[in-house]
C-alpha cells in the first residue's frame, strides 16, 4: 500500500518546466541533426555546400559526437562554480547562437561557419544537458519517484525528436535550409525565456548555487575516498570497462545506420534512384527515418516497460543487463542484414520502403533494449569513491562513438554496398553472441556477495 501511494504522488510543476525545456531543445538539436547533414552535401544551387557525402558524414558527426563530451565539462562548473540555473540558460543561448551560425553558413555558402554552429552549440549543450536533468532529480523529495519521473522527461525528449523531424523537411523545402537553421535558433531562444522566467517561479531554492556549495566533507569519507579499491570492486569496475567497450561497437554502428539511409537510398542525394520513397503520390522526406525512431521510442517504450515487469515477475526472471545488452546488439545486426537484403533484392531496380521501415524499427528497437544498461548499470555497481569517474565513462564511450562514424562510413564506401554491410552487421551480431554467453562471468564479477566468496567465483 505504501509503495502505491508513493506512485499517485504529482510530481511538482518544476519538473514539467524542466520536461518542456528538453522538448523544445530536443526539437531543434534533431532537426539540425538531419539539417546539417542534408545541407553539408545539397548542392550550391540548392542552397547547400555541395560537399562530399563523406564529408558531410563526418562533419555532421562532429555534432553529435561533442554534444556527448561537453555535458562532463559543464557539469563540473555548474557542480562548482557557477550556478546551475545560469548555466542552463546560458547553454540555452549558445545553442540558439550556434544555430544562427547555421542560418549564416546557408546565407554565405562558409563551412567555416558550420563549425561555428558546431562548436556553440556542443558548448551549449554542455551546459545546458546533464544540469537540467540534475535540477529536475533535486526538485523530488521521494526518491523512489525519480525513475518515473525520468523515464517522463525520456517521453517529452522523444516527443520534441518527433516534432522536430517530422516538420523539418517541409520547413526546408518551402523556405530553404538557412532559415530552417533560423527556426531552430528561434526554439532555443525561446527556451532561453522559459526557463528564465519558468524556473524561477517553479524550482525555489533548487540550482541557485553551485550543486557542492555548502557540502562538508567528512573526514573519515575522505579516507574513504582515499582507501584502494577492494577485489569485488576492482571486478565491478572492470565489468563497467568491459561493457562500455561494447557500447562504443553499438553506438558506432547505431549511428551509422543513418548515413546509408540518407546517402544511399535517400530521396536527397540518390541519383540512382535506389529506393522508392512514394506512397502514392506523397513523397516521403528522408528525415522521416528519424521521426520513426522516436515514434517508437513512444509508443513501444511502455510496451517494453510492461514486457520486462511481467518478466520479472515471471519464475523464469528478467533477463539480466548483459543479456538485455547483447540482444540490443543482435537486433542492430540484424538491422544491418535487412539493408542487405534490401541491396541484393532490389537488383538494378528500386528497393521498396518497407525495407527502410523495417531498419529503422530494428535498430530503434534494439537501442530500447540496450539503452537500460547506461548510467543505471554505473550507478548500481561502481564503486562510490570513482562514481564520479564511471559516470563520465558513458558519454565519453558515445563521444568515441560520434567521432568515429564519420570516418567508418567513409571507409565502407569504398567498397560494394552488400559485402561491407554484411561485415557489419556479422561483427555486431557477434558481438552479441559473445556477450550473450559472458552473462554468467560478468554477472559473477558485480553481484553482490562477500568479498570472501567473490575470491571463490
Amino acid at each position: 500500500m505504501e509503495n502505491t501511494v508513493k506512485t499517485k504522488k504529482k510530481y511538482p510543476f518544476g519538473f514539467y518546466v524542466c520536461a518542456l525545456s528538453f522538448t523544445l531543445e530536443r526539437m531543434a538539436f534533431y532537426s539540425s541533426k538531419w539539417l546539417i547533414a542534408v545541407f553539408i552535401v545539397a548542392s550550391v544551387a540548392s542552397g547547400g555546400l555541395g560537399l562530399d557525402a563523406t564529408e558531410g558524414a563526418k562533419m555532421s558527426a562532429n555534432l553529435v559526437a561533442f554534444t556527448y563530451l561537453t555535458p562532463i565539462l559543464g557539469g563540473y562548473i555548474a557542480d562548482r562554480w557557477i550556478s546551475p540555473r545560469l548555466c542552463v540558460v546560458l547553454g540555452a543561448i549558445l545553442m540558439g547562437l550556434g544555430y544562427v551560425c547555421g542560418w549564416q553558413a546557408a546565407t554565405q555558402g562558409s563551412p567555416a561557419l558550420v563549425w561555428g554552429m558546431i562548436a556553440l552549440v556542443s558548448v551549449g549543450t554542455g551546459f545546458f544537458k546533464g544540469n537540467i536533468s540534475a535540477i529536475n532529480g533535486k526538485l523530488f523529495d521521494d526518491p523512489d519517484q525519480l525513475d518515473s519521473a525520468f523515464s517522463v522527461q525520456y517521453s517529452f525528449v522523444n516527443i520534441g525528436s518527433f516534432i522536430g523531424t517530422t516538420i523539418v523537411a517541409f520547413i526546408a523545402a518551402a523556405y530553404g535550409y538557412g532559415f530552417t537553421f533560423l527556426a531552430c535558433a528561434g526554439l532555443l531562444f525561446l527556451d532561453a525565456l522559459w526557463l528564465m522566467f519558468g524556473g524561477n517561479a517553479a524550482w525555489g531554492d533548487v540550482g541557485k548555487k553551485p550543486f557542492k556549495a555548502g557540502e562538508a566533507k567528512e573526514t573519515s569519507a575522505k579516507k574513504e575516498d582515499n582507501a584502494p579499491l577492494t577485489i569485488l570492486e576492482k571486478k565491478r569496475v572492470g565489468a563497467i570497462v568491459l561493457v562500455t567497450i561494447f557500447s562504443i561497437i553499438f553506438w558506432v554502428v547505431w549511428y551509422l545506420t543513418y548515413m546509408p539511409v540518407l546517402y544511399h537510398w535517400g530521396p536527397d542525394f540518390d541519383t540512382a534512384n535506389r529506393a522508392n520513397w512514394m506512397i502514392g503520390n506523397f513523397a516521403v522526406p528522408s528525415a522521416w527515418f528519424d521521426s520513426l525512431n522516436a515514434f517508437m521510442c513512444i509508443a513501444l517504450g511502455p510496451v517494453l516497460a510492461a514486457y520486462w515487469t511481467k518478466r520479472a515477475n515471471s519464475p523464469k526472471g528478467d533477463l539480466s543487463m548483459f543479456k538485455k545488452t547483447a540482444l540490443g546488439m543482435i537486433l542492430l545486426g540484424l538491422a544491418f542484414v535487412v539493408m542487405v537484403v534490401a541491396e541484393l533484392v532490389r537488383g538494378d531496380g528500386q528497393a521498396n520502403l518497407m525495407w527502410i521501415v523495417m531498419v529503422g524499427v530494428l535498430m530503434s528497437v534494439g537501442e530500447m533494449v540496450f539503452s537500460p544498461l547506461g548510467n543505471s548499470f554505473i550507478s548500481k555497481f561502481s564503486p562510490t569513491k570513482v562514481l564520479g569517474l564511471m559516470m563520465g565513462v558513458w558519454p565519453f564511450a558515445i563521444f568515441i562513438a560520434g567521432k568515429s562514424y564519420g570516418y567508418l562510413y567513409e571507409f565502407l564506401a569504398g567498397y560494394s554496398f552488400a559485402p561491407a554491410y554484411g561485415v557489419v552487421a556479422a561483427i555486431v551480431i557477434a558481438c552479441g553472441v559473445v556477450l550473450w554467453s559472458m552473462d554468467k562471468k560478468l554477472s559473477t564479477l558485480v553481484e553482490d556477495e562477500d568479498e570472501d566468496e567473490a575470491l571463490n567465483a
